[in-house]
């Protein structure tokens, strides 16, 4: 079947399984082998865990970049237009190269139903092969040993993060989500974890498989104060460098990927990547006058991350939350109810988005004495311009955040805005 542009392909493929989310390798692994694809180079190096996925990729593509290899790289979900997800050397793809992957893809599945994110992963890994890469960097979607990113044997394999997400489709024990996103692990190959207080189902499972671990805590570590870190690992030694934007804790699984897969990164490079590295929706500054912030968090384990960074700001800034039904909302608001000044809570639209009173009445629950400052709105476009009234009367600044849908209807909002 041929389609004429990007939007038709991407109406085409959401049509093709009844499914939006169905664990399992078989499907794809029977197209890949048709696609015969060739691997990098060099490395892959695939990354999963609950949190830091994104920013673990962002860092490694951009520190191989400015060392002059070539890059693919996968990351989801996208803000604004699907090509965001398949990146070349830190670009994301055209529309002809995304079509043309899919052409190959559709020809090769014949009578195989596809998911939208096996399509997806197909496409990326089409592209990168095409592109004759030096590393494929892979971020999983859901969890890891189902996920369709692990059709392709990883050369490193990285977790960044374990908690609670996700717990109809993981599980709600840590050992058992661990032990998921550890399935990504192959014989003989890296495995690098950077979780905090790890689950010992991650040991477990790199013995079973016979990977080599490599582990924060026992292989690296690193220390902090509110100027600079410093990290130690595997003979190197790194002292004062600079505060990332994005987490130190990712930040430090990112050097320890590095130095563990045979670099030897100069202290100047890393101090440049860590002042430089950015990412869509990790507690980005996107406005001024007043401030804004968009930040994706929308699981505890983010909303701690989060408070952290909103602790630095003074005043008090205003919060625009919109959240899903299946996210843990009353531990994200013990974390964070205390944070805002006021809040502006909105529906979100679909039948996984939460409704406003559902949010307003977490926080209340936790707060009583905010429930004259925290208000339902109808959408993220309302409870935005509230918000911003109430910023610029105030001289506070604004935090959006809560989900990827969240954040995604804010930018929306920008770029009709910036249109204009």
């Amino acid at each position: 079947m041929t389609h004429t542009s990007l939007a038709s392909w991407l109406s085409y493929i959401e049509s093709q399984h009844p499914s939006e989310i169905e664990l399992g390798l078989e499907r794809g692994s029977k197209v890949l082998a048709r696609l015969n694809l060739s691997r990098p180079k060099n490395k892959v190096i695939t990354v999963a865990g609950t949190n830091g996925k994104g920013s673990t990729c962002a860092m490694l593509t951009q520190y191989l970049c400015t060392q002059n290899h070539s890059v693919g790289t996968y990351t989801s979900p996208h803000f604004l237009i699907f090509n965001e997800r398949i990146a070349l050397n830190n670009a994301p793809c055209d529309d002809d190269i995304i079509c043309r992957a899919f052409e190959a893809i559709e020809a090769a599945r014949e009578d195989i139903a596809l998911t939208y994110f096996e399509f997806s992963t197909l496409a990326a890994l089409w592209i990168f092969d095409q592109s004759n890469l030096d590393y494929w960097v892979l971020e999983v979607g859901l969890g890891g040993r189902l996920d369709s990113v692990n059709m392709i044997d990883t050369d490193v394999a990285v977790v960044t993060s374990i908690s609670l997400d996700h717990i109809d489709w993981l599980g709600d024990n840590l050992e058992v989500i661990a032990r998921e996103k550890a399935g990504i692990a192959r014989k003989d190959k890296l495995l690098i974890s950077g979780v905090v207080n790890p689950p010992k189902s991650i040991a477990i499972t790199a013995t079973e498989v016979g990977a080599h671990l490599r582990q924060k805590g026992v292989d690296f570590s690193f220390v902090s104060d509110q100027n600079e870190w410093c990290w130690s690992g595997n003979g190197f030694q790194y002292d004062h460098l600079p505060i990332p934007s994005l987490p130190l804790q990712n930040a430090a699984t990112v050097i320890a990927v590095l130095v563990y897969m045979g670099f030897s990164p100069a202290q100047d490079d890393l101090a440049v990547l860590f002042q430089t590295a950015q990412l869509t929706g990790r507690f980005q500054q996107v406005a001024s006058s007043p401030d804004v912030y968009i930040d994706v968090a929308h699981n505890p384990e983010a909303a701690t991350e989060l408070a952290q960074r909103i602790g630095r700001l003074s005043p008090k800034p205003i919060a625009v939350c919109g959240m899903l039904k299946d996210k843990d909302i009353s531990r994200v608001m013990s974390h964070l109810v205390d944070c805002f000044s006021d809040w502006f809570c909105c529906d979100l639209e679909g039948v996984r988005g939460a409704k406003a009173e559902e949010l307003v009445k977490n926080i209340t629950r936790f707060s009583p004495d905010l429930v004259s400052n925290v208000h339902a709105c109808l959408s993220v476009k309302d409870a935005f311009e509230a918000a911003l009234s109430t910023a610029r009367v105030e001289q506070r600044a604004i935090v959006v955040f809560g989900s990827f849908v969240t954040v995604s209807d804010y930018l929306m909002l920008d770029k009709l805005k910036s249109d204009l």
